[in-house]
């Protein structure tokens, strides 16, 4: 983990997303990193990962409380959030962009461009390396 900028950080305990995001993400050369406590989100979040990727339907953690807290921390409160939902939780998505989400997206629509997203934070990731090496 040399570049943090090149990792992603996936909170979540879903087996089938983690296989999914697993796999998008090594095609589009990052590297995962699965939390599944508060604390270890909060932590791996101060690596300044190019993306923090939150279930809001896991259960191993408020997930709520946890945008609350990343937003709030100078330290993360500019790390880009992207949080995916059943779509009939309308309420859920709502305040979840209230709390300061970049992105909240339905399941389905998470599960289809997942790969297009990564692929994107990874481009950008590596046009401004090669900015600075220049």
């Amino acid at each position: 983990m040399t570049n943090s900028k090149k990792n992603v950080v996936a909170v979540l305990s879903d087996l089938m997303f983690t296989v999914k995001i697993q796999e998008a993400a090594k095609r589009a050369g990052m590297e995962v990193i699965f939390v599944k406590s508060r604390e270890d989100a909060l932590a791996k979040a101060k690596l300044h990962p190019a993306l923090l990727i939150i279930d809001l339907n896991g259960t191993s953690l408020d997930t709520l409380e946890l945008i609350d807290t990343l937003k709030a921390d100078p330290d993360t409160k500019n790390l880009d959030l992207l949080a995916y939902v059943s779509h009939v939780q309308v309420d859920l998505k709502q305040t979840a962009q209230d709390k300061g989400c970049d992105m909240v997206i339905a399941r389905s629509a998470f599960s289809q461009n997942l790969p297009t997203i990564l692929k994107r934070y990874a481009d950008v990731t590596q046009s401004a390396q090669a900015k600075i090496e220049l």
